[in-house]
């Protein structure tokens, strides 16, 4: 069940005002072993690209989530969804994925992709939206542990 209050708020590039909040919600969301969170320079490097954006859900002002968005030409590749720990199992991934969805067709995108840890739950998640498997990449990650991980690569096309 979504949470009552639950508000969706987009930041295009060049916008700043939405990665404290982006930064409060990755520190909780993602383990450290795997060392998947970016650094604040990095995350403000890439909010500085054309054609990205982020969307971050709040409930009573605090952040519990973000999706971070990049676009090249008709197509873009989610770089980020993040959901706080004791907030998942409530829609927010979804609520953030769907709307990222809408806001690419809405600018004329026809197709997103992403790459996952293949552990990852929010696989699940991907293909219940209707992201289609398109490769494996094996050992592409290194955790903070030395450890190789591998990735998967999914698309969905937004033309149907």
């Amino acid at each position: 069940m979504i949470p009552a209050g639950l508000t969706l708020d987009t930041y295009d590039e060049g916008e700043r005002n939405a990665l404290a909040d982006a930064m409060e919600v990755m520190t909780r969301a993602f383990d450290p072993l795997f060392g998947e969170a970016w650094t604040l320079p990095q995350l403000s490097g890439v909010m500085t690209m054309p054609g990205t954006w982020l969307t971050v859900a709040h409930v009573d002002a605090a952040p519990l989530g973000f999706a971070l968005v990049r676009s090249v030409l008709d197509e873009c590749e989610l770089l980020l969804l993040a959901v706080d720990p004791l907030w998942r199992g409530r829609r927010i991934g979804r609520s953030l994925l769907e709307h990222s969805l809408t806001l690419a067709r809405r600018r004329g995108i026809t197709s997103m992709n992403l790459e996952v840890r293949a552990t990852n739950m929010a696989v699940k998640l991907y293909e219940n939206i209707g992201f289609e498997y398109v490769h494996r990449r094996p050992g592409y990650y290194r955790g903070n542990d030395g450890k190789l991980h591998d990735a998967l690569s999914f698309r969905i096309d937004m033309l149907v």
